[in-house]
C-alpha cells in the first residue's frame, strides 16, 4: 500500500509570542508555511504585521515559543527599509563580481531588470546599472531592493510592502511575475487587489492573535464575515460593512470574484438581499440638487505647461455626482487637467477654449502633501476648527464620529497632531477634508499609508457622499470602488475614456509599449540616426521621470517639515520658499518630458 505523506513546512512557529512596552504584538501564535504557499498578512497598521514578518526571517528573537526552519531553506527578505550601501553601484548590488554574460542570459534576470528597469542596461537610472546607491531617489531604492530580492535563488520570499512606488503598470507586472515563480511567499500590503491576484491564503492579524483563511482577499472577506457572524461577536456598524463590501465583491467586481478559491455559503447569506453598496441614482439626484445641472464644463480646452502642450481640443463635461477615476504616466498631465478645472473657480481661464463652472461648486482637493497643521492641536480639535458636524447624503455625524470612522479610536483623538504618524495625518487630513462639506472632491493619491480596515472605512464613506468626484490612484482596488467611470491620459494629447476601466488602460500601454519595438523591426535599410535619436531621446526621458519622482519627494518632505515647524513663522517662510522653488523646476521638467514624448 503506497503511503503519501506531505513535505514539512518550509517554516513553523510554535507558539511564538512578542510583546513591547505598550502592546503584546503576538500571544502564543503557531503557524506554518509549506513550499509554494502563498501567504498574504492583513491587519491594522501597528498591529504587528512586519514584526511576524522579522520573525520568521530571525531577524528578531520571539519573547516565547520558537520559530523552527527547515534544514536548507533559503530565504530572502524585503524590509520596509533597505540594507544597500550608498557607495556601491546598483550592479554591484545586483551581481556582485560575476560578469555580465553570466547573468545577462539568464531570462529570469532580463525580465526583472525590464520590468522595474525598462531593460537590461537599466535605462530609467541616472547611469544605469552603473549609478550609485547613494544618489538614487526612494523609489529607486525600492526598485533596486526588489529587484535583488526577486533575483535571489530563494525556497521563500517575505515581502514587505513591495508595491511602494510602483504605479499600477508595474504592480500588474510584479503580480505577473510572482505567479510564475515557485517559491512560496509571504506579502504584507494594504493592496486588495495585488492579494487577491497572487494569495491562496491570508494570515489576519489582530489583537495578538492571527486568524488564517483559504483564498485571496475576496475570499477572506466572505470567511471573516462568516466567522464573525457564529462568534457573534461584531457590532452592528461592522457587521453592516462588511456585508456592504461582500456585496460589491460579489456585483460588482465579477473577474474579481472568480479568482476566490472557494465560497463561504453561510456568508453568500448575508447578502441576499444586500442592495448594491451605493444608490447611484439617487446620489446623482442628490448632487443635482446641491450643483445643479453644470459642475465644470470644458470646451475645445487646450492644457499647457510652460509652452508645452498637454491636451488639446478637450471637451469633456464632468457633471453632477459624476465618479471619475483618473489614469496616466506620470507627466501625462492629470494634475494640469485637474489644476485646470480647479483655477477656473478663481475666473483663470486655460490657454485655449474655455471652462464653465456652477454657481454653486464647493471644491475640495486633497493633494499628496500633507497639511499644514499647528501641532498643538489635538486630533478632535483640529476636526472639530472645520466644523462640529457634517451632513453625508443622509446621515449626519459629529466631529468625533467622523475621526473614530476614520481610525481615531477612543483617546487617539486627544493625540496632539505633532505626535501623528505620516498615516495618521492623512487619515486627518482626510476627515478635515470631509467636515468641510465640498460638493467636488480631487483625491490625489488619497491611500497613501492606510491599511486596509480604513480604506474600507473610507470606501463606505465615500458611498454615502454625494457630489462630483475624480480620483488618481494607484491602487486598483480602490479605484475600481469608489469611481463609476475611468479615463485616462496616453500622451497624446486626448483624454479618453475606458469603457472597460484598468484593464483596458494597462492593454493600450502595452501596445503602445510594444509599437516602437515593432517598428525597429523594419527594412534594414531605414536611417541609423533615427534610431540613435529615439534612444537619446528614451534616456533625456528617462531621466526627466527620475528628477520629477524626486522633485516630488523633495516637496513632500519639505511639507512634512512645516508641520513640525507650525509655531515657527520665520522657518515657515523659509520652508514654503523652498517648496516654491521646486514647484517651479517641477513644471519646467513636465513642459520638457511633454516636449520630447511629442
Amino acid at each position: 500500500m503506497l503511503c503519501l505523506v506531505s513535505a514539512p513546512n518550509l517554516v513553523n512557529l510554535e507558539t511564538v509570542s512578542k510583546a513591547y512596552p505598550d502592546q503584546v504584538v503576538l500571544d502564543a501564535v503557531s503557524l506554518g508555511i509549506a513550499a509554494g504557499q502563498r501567504v498574504g498578512v492583513v491587519g491594522r497598521n501597528g498591529d504587528g504585521k512586519s514584526t511576524l514578518l522579522r520573525l520568521i526571517a530571525r531577524a528578531d528573537e520571539p519573547d516565547s515559543g520558537r520559530v523552527v526552519h527547515t534544514g536548507g531553506t533559503r530565504i530572502a527578505v524585503l524590509g520596509q527599509t533597505d540594507g544597500l550601501r550608498d557607495d556601491a553601484s546598483v550592479r554591484d548590488q545586483l551581481f556582485g563580481d560575476a560578469d555580465a554574460h553570466e547573468w545577462a542570459r539568464d531570462p529570469r534576470v532580463r525580465e526583472i531588470l525590464t520590468g522595474l528597469f525598462g531593460g537590461l542596461d537599466a535605462p530609467v537610472l541616472p547611469e544605469g546599472l552603473d549609478s550609485r546607491i547613494g544618489v538614487l531617489s526612494g523609489g529607486e531604492r525600492r526598485r533596486v531592493d526588489l529587484a535583488r530580492v526577486l533575483s535571489e535563488d530563494a525556497d521563500l520570499l517575505l515581502l514587505d510592502e513591495p508595491t511602494n512606488h510602483l504605479d499600477i503598470e508595474g504592480i500588474a507586472w510584479l503580480a505577473s511575475y510572482l505567479n510564475s515563480m515557485r517559491a512560496a511567499i509571504i506579502v504584507v500590503t494594504h493592496d486588495r487587489w495585488f492579494l487577491d491576484e497572487i494569495c491562496d491564503r491570508i494570515w489576519d492579524v489582530q489583537r495578538g492573535n492571527v486568524f488564517e483563511y483559504d483564498g485571496g482577499y475576496t475570499a477572506y472577506v466572505l470567511a471573516r464575515a462568516e466567522r464573525e457572524r457564529q462568534a457573534s461577536v461584531a457590532e452592528e456598524k461592522r457587521q453592516n460593512l462588511m456585508r456592504k463590501e461582500l456585496a460589491w465583491l460579489r456585483r460588482g467586481a465579477k473577474a474579481r470574484t472568480g479568482k476566490a478559491k472557494y465560497r463561504v455559503d453561510a456568508a453568500n447569506e448575508l447578502i441576499a438581499n444586500e442592495p448594491p453598496p451605493r444608490d447611484t441614482a439617487e446620489l446623482v439626484s442628490f448632487a443635482t440638487g446641491r450643483l445643479g445641472k453644470t459642475v465644470f464644463e470644458a470646451e475645445n480646452v487646450t492644457v499647457k505647461a510652460g509652452d508645452q502642450t498637454l491636451l488639446e481640443h478637450l471637451d469633456w463635461i464632468l457633471g453632477p455626482g459624476k465618479r471619475v477615476g483618473l489614469l496616466g504616466v506620470n507627466g501625462a498631465g492629470k494634475t494640469s487637467l485637474l489644476r485646470t478645472l480647479a483655477n477656473a473657480l478663481d475666473e483663470v481661464q486655460p490657454a485655449a477654449g474655455r471652462v464653465k463652472v456652477g454657481r454653486t461648486v464647493k471644491l475640495a482637493w486633497l493633494t499628496q502633501h500633507m497639511e499644514d497643521l499647528d501641532g498643538s492641536w489635538r486630533v478632535l480639535e483640529a476636526i472639530e476648527n472645520v466644523a462640529k458636524r457634517v451632513q453625508l447624503g443622509k446621515k449626519e455625524m459629529s466631529a468625533g464620529q467622523l475621526a473614530e470612522r476614520l481610525g481615531f479610536l477612543g483617546g487617539k483623538q486627544r493625540t496632539f497632531v505633532r505626535d501623528l504618524s505620516g498615516g495618521q495625518r492623512r487619515r486627518l487630513q482626510l476627515a478635515r477634508l470631509l467636515m468641510a462639506e465640498p460638493n467636488v472632491l480631487f483625491l490625489d493619491e488619497p491611500t497613501n499609508d492606510l491599511d486596509i480596515e480604513t480604506l474600507t472605512q473610507l470606501e463606505d464613506l465615500l458611498d454615502d457622499w454625494a457630489g462630483t468626484m475624480v480620483v488618481v490612484s494607484h491602487d486598483r482596488y480602490f479605484t475600481e470602488r469608489v469611481a463609476d467611470e475611468t479615463w485616462a491620459l496616453l500622451g497624446d494629447r486626448k483624454l479618453r475614456h475606458l469603457p472597460r476601466g484598468i484593464e483596458e488602460y494597462l492593454e493600450r500601454r502595452a501596445d503602445k509599449s510594444a509599437a516602437p519595438q515593432a517598428k525597429s523591426k523594419g527594412p534594414s535599410n531605414a536611417p541609423q540616426s533615427s534610431a540613435a535619436e529615439d534612444r537619446a531621446t528614451q534616456k533625456e526621458l528617462s531621466k526627466l521621470e527620475r528628477r520629477l519622482a524626486k522633485v516630488e519627494e523633495k516637496i513632500a518632505g519639505l511639507y512634512a517639515d512645516m508641520a513640525e515647524h507650525a509655531t515657527d513663522p520665520a522657518k515657515l517662510g523659509e520652508l514654503q520658499d523652498q517648496v516654491t522653488a521646486f514647484e517651479t523646476e517641477r513644471d519646467e521638467i513636465e513642459e520638457r518630458w511633454m516636449e520630447l514624448a511629442d
